[in-house]
């Protein structure tokens, strides 16, 4: 197979000098300097930034390998720095290898097949090979070395290593079992040193020259494929990527189903159908008679004949294979049709993907290793959203991830337009923009998208006032609230975080509200919500007065509800076991009444309550506390005064506060 690129893109580096760059399983290239910082780019130029530490930063870089899912750097000091995954994680440090000089060459094996589940490291360290992971360094203990190259296959199972004398040696990754060796200085044509060593899936090794890339089997037998030009080969699930400067050629073993039915002089059952099927189209009687040769295994047949048309990329194989399999199916009574459906629908999206305008030239193998979502992710990012529609709708897929990458590139690509001056200013672009992705999700039936996630986008993107109108259309408050808060829109916030109904969401609202607020501004936004808030103020008064009474004083101070805060401080009064601490919580309440007119009465009775309290204190001081008066009612201190005799103290007590006879008896 062999493609012509279409298109070039160009980044311009504004950092310093770049040790490596490589591309990670969704196609974003990633870039690394020698200070430890890496940006991840897609294939639209925009880039996300991260950085190794400060570690990676005074120790410098001096080379790194970028795997799909993560990168392993060496510092200058020749440790080992692992990153998982490309979300900005801190980096790990594995075990020292003790070096004192770099390696001839190093490699990694990914976690994702190794059999530890952690990622190995290969060095080239003079004649033997360290493995090195997160707990230990293992010295192999071989002699063959120094290696020049070491590369491992893609299932993690075999290594390919190249000496400096030009031997290739094939062998397993617990280096226990040789598997094959060729010596490069046979091939006569080669010149200059070797550019790489990759494999070509799981079954071959490529070695690539200047000019010539050659291809070596399991059996040391070899096929030459002369460039014009330098090449650079990438190894993937079932072949190898060779790259010029002008062609794309994809190396494959030729899978066993092709080999079956195509392979001169083969009669295997498949290529019996096939030839069956080729007399029945030329009405020859010999297509009868062969079907009934094969009639035991003519379902194997049949299935050998589907997966070789999935193995095929021309169309016009395809559908000799597939009319292959369809005529044997017929003389089969009980056949499940199944897996004849599913290959026309999978050829049928990746002929389209193939295509050159698309320029995806994906395997059947590589399709199925990473499944059609995957390959939904690779056309949006490309921003061909409707060939991505077009097949998730195809497969009976959610169309929610092609919209809302469809939303998000139409709204970083749109800009706001002003219209109007002053207060009256508006952005005709996002009243726009806002019906148009809402108006697409309706249409196309992406109800389960978040517009909040394409919200956070817009707000990313400093289109604020397109980001509040997206939300508003989003039925999920648990999803609009923490964005409106991120966007300090906190009185629409705690509005919408009230009409849902989730008294969770309110106090998650408050609390946050009240932790990045200052005080007065805190009381403020709520008071002056009026009755859409009402429900809030009341959660923050139960939330108050059992967590944080101080805050619910300030809250009713700041309201000037006077009422509130005495029976606030009354309470608190009951509460306290100091006698002066006591006498001011009253004495605070009694404020509170005596400012407010219509409480006369309670302003009068948190007086007498004062006098009472503080004639209780002297009266326990003149019985040098043998006696507790503090807190008792105004008839139980009269009679505690008789009981400890005090009687002119209860007639005092019955005078001062004004006691009836008959509620008096000295």
């Amino acid at each position: 197979m062999r493609l012509t690129p279409l298109s070039k893109s160009q980044i311009q580096w504004d950092q310093i000098r770049v040790i490596r760059f490589g591309w990670t399983a969704d196609e974003r290239l990633v870039i690394l300097n020698e200070e430890g910082v890496y940006r991840l780019y897609d294939l639209q130029g925009d880039y996300e930034q991260h950085s190794l530490g400060n570690e990676a930063a005074e120790l410098g870089l001096i080379d790194a390998r970028i795997q799909d899912n993560g990168l392993v750097a060496m510092t200058g000091v020749l440790t080992l720095l692992e990153v998982k995954g490309w979300d900005g994680a801190r980096p790990l440090t594995l075990a020292s290898p003790g070096l004192t000089e770099p390696p001839h060459f190093w490699s990694v094996i990914p976690p994702d097949v190794n059999i530890s589940r952690h990622v190995e490291v290969l060095l080239s360290v003079d004649t033997t090979i360290l493995s090195v992971d997160n707990l230990e360094v293992v010295d192999q203990r071989i002699s063959r070395g120094p290696f020049s190259h070491v590369s491992p296959s893609p299932n993690g199972k075999a290594l390919a290593m190249l000496t400096f004398s030009g031997l290739l040696w094939a062998v397993s990754t617990d280096f226990q079992r040789s598997m094959a060796e060729f010596d490069t200085n046979t091939i006569h044509e080669a010149a200059g040193p070797v550019r790489q060593v990759e494999w070509c899936g799981n079954d071959a090794i490529l070695v690539t020259w200047d000019n010539l890339v050659v291809l070596v089997g399991p059996y040391g037998d070899a096929l030459k494929f002369p460039h014009s030009g330098p090449t650079f080969a990438v190894t993937e699930l079932d072949g190898v990527r060779i790259l010029g400067p002008d062609v794309c050629d994809m190396v494959q073993k030729v899978p066993p189903s092709s080999l079956s039915i195509f392979r001169p002089g083969s009669t295997t059952p498949s290529a019996i159908l096939y030839t069956a099927w080729e007399s029945f189209t030329q009405r020859s009687p010999k297509a009868d008679e062969s079907v009934r040769s094969i009639r035991p295994d003519l379902a194997t047949a049949v299935d050998e004949c589907i997966d070789a048309a999935g193995q095929e990329w021309e169309p016009y194989w395809q559908r000799r294979l597939l009319n292959a399999a369809k005529f044997g199916r017929g003389f089969l009574d009980l056949y499940n049709p199944t897996d004849f459906v599913n290959m026309g629908q999978t050829l049928k999206v990746l002929n389209a993907v193939r295509f050159y305008e698309i320029g995806i030239p994906i395997t059947y193998s590589q399709y199925i290793h990473a499944s059609p979502s995957q390959l939904i992710k690779r056309l949006t990012s490309r921003n061909l959203h409707l060939l991505a529609l077009r097949i998730s709708s195809f497969l009976s897929l959610k169309p929610d991830p092609v919209l809302k990458h469809w939303a998000t590139a139409k709204i970083l690509r749109s800009r706001p337009t002003t219209t109007g001056t002053g207060k009256d200013a508006e952005l005709s672009a996002d009243d726009e923009v806002c019906r148009l992705i809402v108006t697409k999700f309706e249409q196309l039936g992406g109800a389960d998208v978040s517009y909040a996630d394409i919200a956070k986008r817009a707000w990313e993107a400093g289109r604020s006032g397109l980001a509040t109108k997206l939300l508003d259309h989003e039925t999920r408050a648990s999803d609009q609230v923490p964005l409106l808060l991120t966007m300090k829109e906190d009185r629409l916030a705690l509005e919408k975080a009230v009409d849902s109904g989730d008294t969770d969401l309110v106090y998650h609202v408050l609390l946050h509200l009240h932790k990045r607020l200052n005080l007065g501004d805190f009381f403020r936004l709520i008071e002056s919500g009026g009755p859409k808030l009402t429900a809030a103020s009341r959660l923050l008064e139960v939330y108050a007065r059992e967590q944080n009474r101080e805050m619910l004083r300030d809250f009713y101070y700041s309201d000037d509800r006077r009422v509130e805060s005495a029976i606030l401080s009354l309470d608190e009064a009951a509460r306290i076991q100091d006698q002066n601490s006591r006498i001011a919580a009253v004495k605070s309440a009694q404020k509170f009444f005596s400012d407010d007119k219509d409480r006369p009465f309670e302003a009068k009775m948190m007086e007498e309550s004062m006098r009472l309290l503080t004639l209780q204190q002297q009266l326990e001081a003149e019985t040098v506390q043998k006696v507790d008066f503090f807190g008792a009612s105004v008839n139980e201190t009269m009679r505690l005064c008789i009981l400890n005799g005090l009687s002119k103290r209860a007639d005092k007590i019955k005078s001062d506060f004004k006691v009836p006879d008959k509620s008096f008896t000295p």
